[in-house]
């Protein structure tokens, strides 16, 4: 027998251990502070230890608990990032697809789990009314973002055989998530080609000095490459007017890609706040944000297969197809830049079978509904200002301070604030910097939230700067 060989008993009795911890870990979840009761000198002590020449066996599991009481905890009072909560159905069926171990190149190496992911993509797609797309499943937004921008590059600029010309420009506004501009790196286009669009009053790109701009570079010899719009900014949530920048893509010959990583999804709720999505050659979103998935689950979406396939489709013979059947013959490394693949579209084929869709529609709703009611309460507090309260469900404010502060003053007390509200471990929140303005953020994007959680936060922050204050 290989020694590492278990029996169907004893992997029974591992998966119902680990079973029991989760399960009670997410009974507990409500009661346990959010931040992890650890610092970074104590988890190297606990957890950078020797690898053991001789197993430990059952033992191994011993360190678990540790594990779960120093986890970063996401109960409804997690409010920071843009980070889905981890929908319990899902993650219970990321076990079966580590013991199924598919590798989802293609139909001959997994049948069954190229099929649901095509068909969960499909699902995608339509439920955001871009039913004529396809695409594939990704470890997140940054990852379709790069490959959105390559088969942009390979579409208008081709760069595979004889390289990059250094004349091809890429526009998106001052709130384009970062992954756009290290994509644009990455992909050898140079952030000297790279273009930032200021934004209007509510941070949308502003049109006329995109159109301005890309009149310039046009004057200068440089090609239009791509357009990056935002369905939904990753600070505030603010969503870029996708209809009207699809006409000047097309007017001028530029690939229109949307990173909606964060918010595409929410189409499904309020598809009227994303007029012109379908309008886009290549959007990316993360099912593991506003889908609550477990991490990782995000997805690209394109228009043409064609494009896909000239940006990545570089086979070498091992890999070659036996059939000319469609579904036999479908490869995914010949639209995709990975080649190995875990099987992502099983957690969510059974959380959107489980659920339904319209479960999902209303969780997010009811998100949106959520920020509006703690940016309402934060309007009514005199000690708090609200500075962006997007489209979406982010909220961006801060403490007014005691006495006369300064704005490099203020921007120090929110500093201070936010970093004790993160130790007391009530509530979590991230921050955003707006207009020069250390702010303080919750974005919820969390089906575990209840009205009783967002009215925490007003609470949590003012309690907190009278103990900043004393």
């Amino acid at each position: 027998m290989n020694p590492l060989e278990i029996s169907s008993a004893e992997f029974r009795r591992l998966a119902e251990r680990i079973t029991e911890l989760s399960a009670q870990y997410l009974e507990d979840l409500d009661s346990k502070p959010i931040s992890p009761p650890i610092t970074g000198e104590e988890s190297v002590h606990r957890f950078d230890q020797p690898l053991p020449e001789q197993g430990f066996g059952k033992h191994a599991l011993d360190d678990i608990e540790a594990v779960i009481n120093t986890a970063r905890v996401q109960n409804g009072r997690f409010f920071g990032y843009v980070l889905g909560s981890g929908e319990p159905v899902a993650a219970a069926a990321d076990l079966l697809a580590s013991v199924l171990n598919q590798n989802v190149t293609a139909w001959r190496s997994g049948p069954a789990a190229v099929m649901i992911e095509k068909s969960v993509v499909g699902w995608l797609a339509h439920a955001i009314g871009c039913g004529d797309f396809r695409g594939y499943l990704t470890g997140g937004g940054s990852s379709a973002n790069l490959m959105g921008l390559t088969m942009a590059r390979e579409a208008i600029a081709p760069a595979n055989e004889r390289g990059v010309t250094g004349r091809a420009v890429v526009y998106a506004s001052e709130e384009i998530h970062m992954s756009i501009p290290k994509s644009v790196a990455l992909l050898g286009i140079g952030r000297d080609n790279f273009r930032i669009i200021p934004t209007d009053a509510p941070l949308r790109m502003d049109l006329k000095a995109l159109e301005a701009q890309i009149k310039r570079d046009k004057a200068e010899g440089k090609t239009p490459l791509a357009i990056v719009a935002s369905a939904g900014t990753v600070k505030t949530g603010a969503i870029d007017p996708l209809a009207q920048i699809a006409v000047i893509a097309r007017e001028f010959g530029a690939w229109f890609h949307i990173d909606g990583a964060y918010g595409a999804l929410a189409a499904m709720a309020e598809p009227e706040k994303f007029t012109g999505m379908n309008l886009a050659d290549s959007i990316s979103l993360d099912p593991h944000k506003w889908l609550y998935q477990p991490l990782d689950c995000g997805c690209l979406l394109y228009r043409s297969a064609e494009a896909a396939q000239k940006a990545f489709s570089h086979s070498g013979d091992y890999a070659r197809a036996l059939t000319a059947d469609p579904i036999e013959g479908f490869a995914f490394f010949e639209e995709s830049l990975e080649l190995s693949r875990r099987f992502r579209a099983l957690k969510l084929w059974i959380s959107l079978r489980y659920h339904g869709l319209a479960a999902f529609r209303e969780s997010i709703r009811k998100d949106m509904a959520q920020a509006r009611r703690l940016a309402e309460a934060i309007q009514r507090e005199p000690e708090l200002k609200l500075i962006a309260a997007g489209e979406l469900s982010a909220v961006c404010f801060r403490h007014r301070g005691a006495g006369d502060k300064s704005e490099d003053g203020l921007n120090h007390f929110n500093v201070q604030l936010l970093a004790q509200i993160l130790r007391r471990g009530r509530v979590y929140l991230s921050n955003a910097s707006i207009g020069g303005k250390f702010c303080l953020r919750a974005c919820i994007v969390n089906h575990r939230t209840t009205d009783a959680d967002v009215d925490a936060v007003v609470a949590e922050v003012l309690a907190t700067a009278i103990e900043i204050d004393s």
